[in-house]
């Protein structure tokens, strides 16, 4: 049996841009999608802490060293630029796996690992 499982969390980012008039998806720091554990082109679920807001995306590749997280196409109609979200990914594990896994949990500060 495979079960759905945290893998990893940029918890509290800040959204440094949106950009509506960009094919879907959200943009985020090499080097924070590195300290999370996350890949381009992963499914990430995008929690944002000011109104409420949820919903899946896939990552693209930021700069490095940049703090970007930037919404893009019809996710940027879910946050503004100052909004405060929560970058999740998850995986499929059997479940004996499951049990001893350990997710990458990342409290970014001023959107730097």
């Amino acid at each position: 049996m495979l079960i759905e499982v945290l893998k990893s969390k940029l918890h509290c980012v800040t959204v440094t841009e949106a950009n509506l008039n960009y094919m879907g998806s959200i943009t985020i720091d090499e080097d924070l999608m590195d300290a999370a554990g996350i890949i381009a082109g992963e499914k990430v679920q995008v929690v944002n802490n000011n109104n409420g807001e949820r919903f899946e995306t896939y990552v693209i590749r930021g700069e490095r060293g940049s703090g970007c997280i930037c919404l893009n196409g019809a996710a940027a109609r879910k946050a503004v630029v100052g909004d405060t979200v929560i970058i999740i990914s998850y995986a499929l594990m059997d479940f004996d796996e499951a049990r001893s896994f350990q997710p990458r949990i990342v409290f970014p500060r001023n959107n730097r690992p």
